[in-house]
């Protein structure tokens, strides 16, 4: 195996066909400015051709059920290793997947119940132990005395296949019927199962009416039942009631049988363990106008919110259930698991599977995610969570010789977790895997065994390596913007003087989740940084209450709002607007010029040109969403796509429209010589020198360039934006509108994905919006944007029910000064002589 990974001639969007040269079983990281091409060689070029390579390796009836990825736009690579991406994007949404389901730690704790669990009836909570076959014949005759009633034996219990061989065995051993999926079948008839999807089968052993005189016919039916199903039998009265018993668990009191357990039975995905009334999911479902089912707020009135069955939770260990088990935060877990103890029989058994879950858990509170808890479903995690949460579950699988791609994991991290997390990227790389990043995080790139700095610009003037090797390369490198910024040439400077409150916005008594009743003070006309740990309560406050009481008041939503008794000074916020993540579209018709309303904007300029009024086109001429002006071929995708059965599904280019998207008769209008698809492929740099003369056009091309996002093409795919472009893109159509100057903007980390010089950038547009009398809130871990926020609002003192409290409020300078503050501590040094030469202003 080669000692390095050999890229030669990657061309994969705006890289310019550059060779790179990377170590193997090292730490990576490649930065520069954003739109460089980081993640066009990361994930489309390196991941993109490991995880291909795989695959490719793979039967044609395995591939078949796996999403191939496209062949990188590259000459060669050698040296690469299968590869496994960890970005921020790819954890479900699905609320069956939770924080314990990805990390399968949920699965061992299944394993544990299952095997050492001490099961107690569901009715009446006393512990249930096996009974006699004399015992079922006593229950059957006396809970359907002169009824007629089938005794039926379980032969499939939820599992896959055909069995053909089965149902042929059982006729020729006498039996006539048998109850499949809940539909009594002839045995001597076809009986055709899908062999992808689980079935259930009881074979009728007997139908009897019960009375004395039968009792030895119904002795002979249970044992018979018994010998067939492995110590288990069913009861189907006439009213369709069913009981079942076993050899092995019955409350004597309540007559209430308990499987034998499994670890499905304590899987809410499963039917053996869901709640039936909720099917798994913890929520009353409804159904839409379209017959879609929709999840609500209202808690299941059967499981309360547990997701399982009464005879699932009736198991324990140590005292508690598996859902008490997994409501807990992590590190609490730790303890709990910790203190089980068991029989010396069980003990054996026990100890491995507890042991890989105190690993894992280890793992998890290492990464700053202690504050969690195993039922917290995925979809509610930001995306710095969810990807830290998908590096546990893979540190957890302890694979070798992997090449390991990640995507800023340092966001939603503090300062005060970023050494933990490098200790377990240094682990992985330890275990024989290569590791690596694309980050922005200046200790990371420190840190880092090999650094690939790309640039010099973003997008057409990025794409060139500028810099590569270790640290100290870097530090040499006069071209590096990056250089620059690590050797303390080029920084963000703090602003001459903080600004006053022009009234101030107070949160009263908020309680929502972690938080401890505490009264928040948001000063008014000037930019606010929250700051703390993972897990402090930061989300909760701005969005789950402050935004979510703005909404209510001032747009009469009725949306539910986060615990706390009143919020004083609205009236003074006549606009609240929040600005995520969240991607803009999911479709690929979805892009930057339709998202900002630019597309119906150009749209109407091509209208007015002279060539489309002679031939009488409209604005609506010019969309692809639309008969009339796009291809009828491809339907304004400009790809059509192909099945391939056995292979991946490929996509070619319309071979009518060449991949323009519209006809030719719309193509043939143009405006400065450029036609609609010109402009659509063009980078907003690129369109702003063609469409200056057009303000509309210009002030939101401009405010994208001003954002750093000059290098992203117009008609750019939504889905292929990063979460921090797309937040970006959000800002510009925001900052787009009429200003009133009494606009709250929320801001969740704005700085993802920002190089130190785009970040001077965002944030000399964010302090012009506070000049015009706006207020900014951003929820922030970057310590370049806490310096320069007039105000701080530090929650903590941890995460989870640790945190939740105000560690320290006021100027960054006072923040700076608080013993308490982890953030403090930090600022410090990142203000620096300011702490020394100016007195501490007060708000």
């Amino acid at each position: 195996m080669l000692d390095e990974i050999i890229v030669k001639k990657a061309a994969q969007h705006n890289l310019k066909r550059i060779d790179v040269r990377l170590p193997r079983n090292r730490l990576i990281v490649i930065t520069g400015p954003s739109g460089s091409g980081k993640s066009s060689l990361a994930f489309d070029t390196l991941f993109a051709e490991g995880q291909r390579r795989y695959i490719k390796c793979m039967s044609a009836y395995a591939r078949q059920y796996m999403e191939m990825m496209e062949k990188p736009e590259v000459e060669s690579i050698e040296g690469i290793s299968p590869a496994i991406s960890i970005d921020q994007k790819t954890i479900s949404s699905n609320p069956r997947s939770t924080v314990g389901t990805v990390t399968e730690i949920y699965d061992l704790l299944r394993l544990l119940f299952a095997r050492v669990g001490v099961p107690h009836c569901p009715s009446c909570g006393r512990q249930v132990s096996p009974q006699t076959a004399e015992q079922i014949v006593g229950r059957i005759a006396e809970s359907a005395a002169q009824e007629k009633v089938k005794i039926l034996a379980p032969v499939i219990k939820g599992r896959k296949g055909e069995y053909h061989k089965l149902f042929d065995r059982l006729l020729r051993k006498g039996f006539v019927q048998i109850r499949v999926d809940g539909r009594f079948r002839d045995l001597d008839g076809p009986i055709v199962l899908e062999k992808t999807k689980k079935h259930a089968a009881e074979v009728l052993i007997d139908e009897i009416r019960i009375a004395p005189h039968s009792e030895r016919r119904l002795r002979e039916a249970v044992d018979r039942a018994l010998a067939i199903a492995d110590g288990e039998v069913l009861l189907l009265r006439q009213n369709a009631q069913e009981t079942y018993f076993s050899l092995k668990l019955l409350c004597p009191y309540c007559d209430i049988g308990i499987p034998e357990l499994e670890p499905r039975n304590f899987s809410f995905n499963s039917p053996y363990g869901a709640c039936p009334r909720c099917n798994g999911l913890g929520y009353r479902t409804v159904t839409d106008e379209w017959g879609e089912v929709e999840l609500t707020d209202d808690i299941c009135s059967e499981c309360h919110g547990t997701r399982l069955k009464p005879e699932s939770l009736s198991v324990k260990v140590g005292g508690k259930s598996i859902a008490d088990v997994s409501a807990v935060p992590l590190n609490r877990l730790i303890d709990d698991i910790s203190a089980f103890r068991h029989a010396a029989t069980q003990e054996i058994v026990a100890s491995k599977i507890q042991k890989e879950i105190l690993t894992r858990l280890a793992v998890m509170t290492e990464l700053g995610l202690a504050y969690l808890h195993l039922n917290r479903t995925t979809g509610s995690l930001s995306g710095g969570e969810a990807q830290r949460v998908r590096l546990a579950a893979q540190v957890g699988a302890r694979l070798r010789g992997i090449l390991y791609v990640l995507d800023e994991p340092t966001i939603g991290l503090h300062q005060r977790d970023n050494g933990r997390l490098l200790s377990l990227l240094r682990k992985i790389r330890d275990d024989g895997n290569s590791v690596l990043v694309v980050e922005h995080d200046e200790q990371t790139i420190r840190a880092a065994d090999f650094i690939l700095d790309l640039g010099p610009g973003a997008g057409e003037q990025g794409g060139f390596v500028v810099a590569e090797g270790p640290l100290s390369s870097i530090l040499a490198s006069p071209d590096s913007l990056t250089a620059k910024y690590l050797r303390g040439e080029a920084r963000i400077a703090l602003p001459a003087e903080r600004r006053k409150a022009k009234g101030w916005l107070t949160i009263l008594k908020a309680r929502e989740h972690n938080l401890k009743d505490i009264d928040v003070r948001i000063p008014l006309a000037c930019m606010t940084a929250v700051t703390g740990v993972s897990g402090s309560g930061k989300s909760t406050l701005v969005y789950d209450i402050l935004f979510r009481s703005l909404q209510n008041l001032l747009y009469n939503a009725k949306i539910r709002v986060g615990e706390h008794q009143a919020i004083r000074g609205a009236d003074k916020i006549d606009k609240v607007i929040s600005v995520d993540q969240k991607p803009i579209g999911r479709t690929p018709r979805s892009n930057p010029s339709t998202y900002t309303g630019l597309f119906t904007d150009l749209r109407q300029l091509f209208a007015r040109t002279q060539e489309a009024q002679v031939r009488g086109y409209g604005a609506g001429r010019f969309s692809f969403n639309v008969a009339g002006g796009r291809c009828e071929e491809c339907q304004g995708a400009g790809v059509k796509r192909v099945e391939m059965h056995f292979l991946p599904d490929v996509f070619v280019t319309c071979d009518r429209c060449g991949g323009r998207r519209y006809n030719k008769e719309t193509l043939a209008v143009r405006y400065k010589t450029k036609n609609i698809a010109d402009f659509l492929a063009m980078t907003v740099d690129e369109a702003y020198e063609y469409l200056k003369a057009q303000p509309q056009l210009k002030r939101k091309l401009s405010t994208l360039k001003r954002v750093g996002l000059g290098y992203i093409r117009l008609g750019q795919p939504a889905p292929t934006l990063s979460g921090g472009e797309a937040q970006r893109i959000k800002l510009t159509k925001e900052l787009s509108r009429r200003n009133t100057g009494g606009t709250l903007y929320l801001l969740d980390e704005p700085t993802t994905g920002l190089h130190f010089d785009d970040v001077r950038k965002l944030l000399e547009l964010l302090a012009e919006l506070v000049k015009l009398g706006n207020t900014v809130v951003i929820i922030e871990h970057n310590l370049e944007v806490i310096k320069v926020c007039d105000y701080i609002i530090d929650l903590g003192p941890e995460g989870g029910e640790e945190g939740g409290r105000i560690v320290a409020a006021g100027t960054p300078e006072a923040v700076a000064s608080s013993e308490a503050s982890f953030t403090g501590r930090y600022l410090k040094l990142a203000l620096g002589e300011r702490m020394n030469s100016q007195t501490h202003t007060e708000f």
